[in-house]
């Protein structure tokens, strides 16, 4: 595979007492043409490791790190005309117009398309004359990302590029996304919706406290868990808990993860495992509070691997 991104060993460091290590050695291959996920909870180093690769911050140290096949600190301009940003936050200035803003992106690079081209490519052409204050936050997302593709890049950086966003404008933006890489080119994003992940990417990494503890397709990190249905249950105030150790014996069940009182099983066969497991709760004299069933998401991956939830952070059992 031809790479778009490559980095070896890739440390982060921040000077305090203690120093605070943000990226612990991370590793990552990006092929050219494929969207790439960097999926993680705030302070996984996702961010930090897309500020270094974007040359916005510098690394501590790193055996190997290369963009488009150029070093930063050597191809800084070779790099920087043949990348698009669109930062987790992209403050752009109020009193401009959408056509005035991209235009004066447009005039930082050699090349690239025109802005009325990139206005149409986000969906902006109604907009095209309004103040850049006047926009929704949707529109100021889509306008972002105009400004990230004016110079017609071969890689483009997106960092929570929906965060905060309604559904309607999510998808709106996942089309974009969509479209970029549908003409050959790369992206890498990070995001903490796994929904995101799953739709958009050909390839994620789980990152957490700055090192990448899992990589694969999107289906490949689902099928490692054992199962690929996800069997949801809560028992009765009253009644006696149950064991992990009791549950993982029932039929179809591979993994178990419990939440107080409540529990998560990765089970193969449905169809098997929900009557091994209504049996088993009557036999012992217990009653569902709660069940449900699902087909199981990079959610539970993260989950099973961290012990965390990816878009809260909070601790599970």
């Amino acid at each position: 595979m031809s790479l778009a991104i490559r980095c070896r060993q890739l440390i982060k460091r921040y000077d305090g007492r203690p120093p605070v290590d943000a990226v612990r050695g991370l590793d990552l291959d990006v092929g050219i043409g494929e969207c790439f996920g960097l999926l993680g909870p705030n302070g996984a180093g996702k961010t930090t490791t897309m500020e270094i690769l974007e040359g916005l911050l510098e690394a501590t140290s790193a055996e190997q790190m290369e963009v488009l096949g150029y070093e930063w600190g050597r191809n800084d301009d070779a790099i920087r005309q043949r990348i698009g940003i669109s930062l987790q936050e992209t403050r752009l200035s109020d009193k401009l117009t959408v056509t005035e803003t991209v235009a004066l992106f447009r005039s930082f690079y050699a090349r690239g398309i025109e802005p009325a081209e990139a206005i149409r490519r986000v969906s902006l052409e109604e907009k095209s004359g309004a103040l850049v204050e006047k926009l929704s936050g949707g529109q100021r997302q889509r306008l972002a990302v105009a400004c990230a593709i004016i110079g017609d890049p071969e890689l483009l950086f997106l960092d929570e590029p929906t965060t905060g966003l309604d559904p309607h404008s999510r998808r709106e933006l996942w089309d974009i996304i969509r479209n970029f890489r549908a003409s050959g080119r790369t992206v890498l994003l990070t995001t903490h919706y796994m929904d995101e992940a799953e739709r958009l990417c050909d390839r994620v990494a789980v990152v957490d406290q700055g090192l990448v503890i899992a990589l694969g397709t999107p289906a490949e990190l689902i099928a490692k868990l054992g199962g690929q249905h996800v069997v949801d249950f809560s028992l009765s105030e009253n009644d006696e808990p149950l064991s992990e150790e009791e549950l993982g014996r029932l039929p179809s069940v591979q993994t178990v993860r419990r939440e107080a009182r409540a529990f998560s099983l990765s089970v193969a066969e449905p169809h098997i495992a929900l009557p091994g497991l209504m049996n088993h709760l009557q036999a012992t004299g217990r009653e569902f509070a709660m069940l449900t069933t699902r087909h199981a998401t990079l959610e539970d991956v993260f989950v099973t691997l961290t012990g965390r939830h990816l878009e809260g952070g909070e601790e599970a059992a």
